[in-house]
């Protein structure tokens, strides 16, 4: 016991009192820097400062107890059977039922409700509720948890999420307040509570009745299959019961409805275009000088208010060395389970590499280099002449692959931290291939504006600014620079306070000037993101939807004229909507093996790439 610290004493108390909550001996507790998180009866809790200070200390014992509450009081297969279909209703749905089984902990004890009290503080802190300037801003599902809290524990709003709340508050009240009192008299009853949590989902259009009859099989019985009527009406009249219901969820459902429209144009741009460069050998098209970065159509509704205050800096610069080699290791520590998947999948993705690579040869040539392998032939059969053979010119182009990963605050955890291994390994794999590689990274200098607002609120606020906050491009790795001098760039990505607002479109255009500057005959782009361009300060003095229409110009604008193959992966949004060559992923586990196989892809030979399409 004296070679403990005192943080090793806490994790032991902090593990002990986990277990006596859950009444499960099996749980163990485990520090972290990321996302708080649980798996079975294993927790990630928030790593407290060496010295212990209280506010972390409650902090992290706040998110080991709700962790613990849930293995207690929580039903996981009850939950998934009663969960809504609809993802803003299966949202709402977890949220309300982790304010049941905390509250039912809190109920009781004194201690655990300060505990949670901090937990839910924390959480708050980096939602969007806090930086929500009117109703449609605001999460739906969040306000409805923090008023569920409200009437099962009495304990207020978090003082930064009061401002959201008070948008939406007399709303809810109004449509569903009466539920918030059968849901505290149904606390214990997981199935009760749930059946009244689905009750109030449906009362704010957010889903429908699973058990309603299907009125169209007596009217329609060859069409079993298809959807009827009633359930397209459902379907397209969801949310529409209360304009502000719809207003509210509006952000989270942006882009659903205009799936189908979108997939059916991009299915007829697909059979009529082709890719950039299938008209002809791109080796023969003549190389492109260098143009200036916003070299867009001129047609396009974008500008920037200033861009003063925008910065192109290499990763090193933003902080020290010592602080870079803390941030590498502390990557490499998170990741160490999945760093040998991926790196199975880049072995994979370097064999199929070098096979494109391997020397090839014509054979039974009139001249040539003699085929040492046919002399048996000449010995046999002297009257048989010499068999010459003739190297072929290896197909395989010299290539450049840009990585531009988003670097936003909704990112933030496991999906960054993959994002950035997946990089590194990548890299290392394609050097070995003698494919260059780029690792970029796009975020904003700060929340909301910064001096590009600053400025423009001095100006007097003219109508129309355009973009409205500081660009922040960063570069991990230059495409000449080695993989070992860049290894230690990517643990920035890692780093508090990094990651905040996304504004794609510019940073696409950045990465592909680069690319066009590269001599390499073939450029390769691939985005990876997890949703759609939010920048606060922008949206709130600009039309709807300013910078997602701005990134699908600059979209089109590289798929249809530029020499740049562009491929996107998504993590957890649909990017599909955006962009042509793109993949969804759901779990940000398949992230590497996703970039391997879309890079394979793009590697294939271009006639059989062709033949494929």
């Amino acid at each position: 016991m004296a070679d403990q610290s005192p943080l090793d004493l806490f994790k032991q108390a902090l593990t002990g009192a986990s277990r006596a909550i859950a009444r499960d001996a099996e749980v163990e507790v485990a520090w972290s820097a990321d996302v708080p998180g649980a798996a079975g009866n294993r927790f990630r809790v928030p790593l407290p400062g060496r010295d212990l200070p209280a506010d972390q200390v409650t902090e992290a014992r706040g998110f080991a107890d709700s962790f613990a509450l849930r293995l207690r009081h929580h039903d996981a297969a009850l939950h998934a059977r009663s969960a809504p279909p609809e993802p803003i209703a299966r949202a709402c749905f977890d949220a309300i039922e982790q304010v049941r089984y905390e509250a039912l902990g809190a109920n009781r004890f004194g201690g655990i409700k300060a505990n949670l009290d901090a937990a839910t503080e924390l959480r708050t802190a980096g939602d969007k509720i806090v930086r929500a300037q009117n109703s449609s801003e605001v999460p739906l599902q969040t306000a409805l948890a923090l008023l569920v809290r409200e009437a099962l524990t009495g304990e207020a709003v978090p003082a930064k999420a009061r401002g959201g709340i008070e948008l939406v508050r007399d709303f809810l009240e109004e449509k569903v307040g009466g539920d918030f009192a059968a849901l505290a008299e149904t606390i214990g009853d997981q199935e009760a509570f749930q059946k009244l949590a689905l009750d109030m989902l449906r009362e704010l259009d957010l889903t429908r009745p699973t058990d309603a009859p299907d009125e169209s099989d007596s009217d329609s019985p060859d069409d079993d299959d298809a959807p009827s009527d009633d359930d397209k009406g459902d379907d397209e009249n969801q949310g529409e019961g209360d304009p502000q219901s719809a207003e509210m969820a509006g952000d989270m459902t942006e882009g659903e409805g205009e799936s189908e429209q979108s997939s059916d144009a991009e299915t007829d741009s697909d059979m009529s275009e082709g890719e950039p460069g299938d008209d002809g050998d791109a080796s023969n098209a003549p190389v492109r000088p260098n143009r200036p970065q916003a070299e867009i159509p001129a047609s396009v509704d974008y500008k920037a208010f200033t861009t003063r205050f925008d910065e192109e800096v290499a990763a090193p610069d933003l902080c020290d060395a010592e602080e870079l080699d803390r941030l590498r290791a502390y990557l490499d520590s998170q990741l160490t389970g999945l760093q040998g998947v991926v790196t199975r999948l880049a072995n994979r993705l370097q064999r199929r590499l070098m096979a494109q690579q391997n020397r090839s040869w014509d054979f039974d040539m009139e001249e040539g280099v003699l085929d040492a392998a046919r002399l048996a032939r000449v010995i046999i059969s002297p009257g048989t002449a010499l068999s010459y053979k003739v190297e072929r010119d290896v197909e395989f182009k010299d290539t450049i692959v840009t990585l531009l990963i988003d670097n936003s605050g909704s990112m933030r955890g496991r999906p960054i931290s993959i994002a950035a291994i997946s990089a590194d390994i990548l890299a290392r794999t394609l050097e070995r291939c003698g494919v260059k590689t780029e690792i970029l990274g796009f975020t904003t200098r700060a929340w909301k504006g910064g001096q590009s607002r600053e400025a423009w609120l001095a100006d007097g606020k003219p109508q129309n600014p355009g973009r409205l906050n500081d660009l922040r491009h960063i570069i991990y790795k230059q495409a000449d620079e080695p993989w070992r001098r860049a290894r230690r760039n990517l643990g920035l990505m890692m780093r508090e306070g990094l990651l905040k607002e996304n504004i794609d479109g510019e940073a696409l255009i950045w990465a592909h000037s680069r690319l066009l500057y590269r001599p390499e005959e073939r450029r390769i782009l691939m985005v990876i993101s997890d949703g759609a361009p939010v920048d606060d300060s922008t949206l709130s003095v600009n039309s709807a939807g300013y910078l997602e229409a701005h990134l699908r110009s600059v979209i089109e604008w590289i798929e249809k004229a530029s020499p740049v193959q562009l491929v996107a992966i998504g993590i957890g949004h649909d990017v599909t909507r955006y962009y042509r060559r793109a993949v969804t992923i759901m779990d940000v586990e398949q992230l590497g093996g996703t970039i391997m196989e879309q890079l394979a892809e793009l590697f294939e030979d271009e006639k059989g790439v062709k033949g494929r399409r």
